[in-house]
């Protein structure tokens, strides 16, 4: 079962994404916040597949919180949730380790679909927004990945299979699974060998640096 946390400044928001969710028996809402520090305490204490998160928190830009978040919970997939169309955020929060960016006036099936996508590995972005913004979107640098990528990159870049880093890093295959699909789509390349290529001419890795 996957474990959500709902992450937004308006209750009748929290409460209707909770309702929707609560219809996918695959799916368990472990709480629904209204800002991002009640949601780092929520991370803190227990394992959390899933986030969703609203762009605007009051006064909050969360693309700007994004970082505080997968220090905490690397293995986290976040999704942003917005009211608007907005490209340039879109764009930042892929760059930032955003899991996808959907916009509010998807259907409830979309949705559900979207976040299921999102834990395997799968970029997300709104239909109404322009996928070239997860491909090829502008040379990306380690400061793009998060720490975890980059671990998982790190590795993948040496030859190991998805198993094996797995097992180097202590998380889970499917976990790994995620994040080689956040990293294709950041890197903007179709597979692992082209996700190689790319972090060994770009030096986004390290000559006999295997993490652990």
């Amino acid at each position: 079962m996957l474990k959500i946390l709902l992450v937004d400044d308006h209750a009748v928001v929290r409460d209707g994404l909770a309702a929707i969710l609560s219809t996918e028996p695959s799916f368990e809402v472990v709480a629904a916040v209204a800002s991002i520090d009640q949601a780092l305490q929520r991370l803190r204490g227990q394992a959390i597949d899933g986030v969703l998160l609203d762009l605007l928190l009051g006064e909050d830009n969360a693309v700007d919180r994004l970082d505080s978040i997968r220090q905490i919970a690397p293995d986290t997939v976040v999704l942003m949730l917005s009211s608007v169309q907005d490209e340039r955020q879109a764009r930042q929060a892929i760059r930032q380790g955003a899991a996808g960016f959907l916009t509010k006036d998807m259907d409830a099936d979309a949705l559900i679909l979207a976040i299921k996508a999102a834990t395997r590995g799968e970029m997300q972005l709104s239909s109404k927004l322009d996928p070239r913004l997860v491909r090829g979107a502008g040379a990306i640098d380690s400061e793009g990945l998060s720490v975890r990528e980059s671990d998982v990159l790190q590795l993948l870049a040496e030859g190991l299979p998805n198993a094996d880093i797995a097992a180097r890093l202590g998380i889970g295959e499917a976990t790994v699974k995620t994040h080689v699909g956040n990293l294709l789509a950041k890197l903007g390349v179709n597979d692992r060998t082209q996700a190689a290529v790319y972090a060994w001419k770009h030096g986004l890795v390290r000559r006999g640096g295997g993490s652990g």
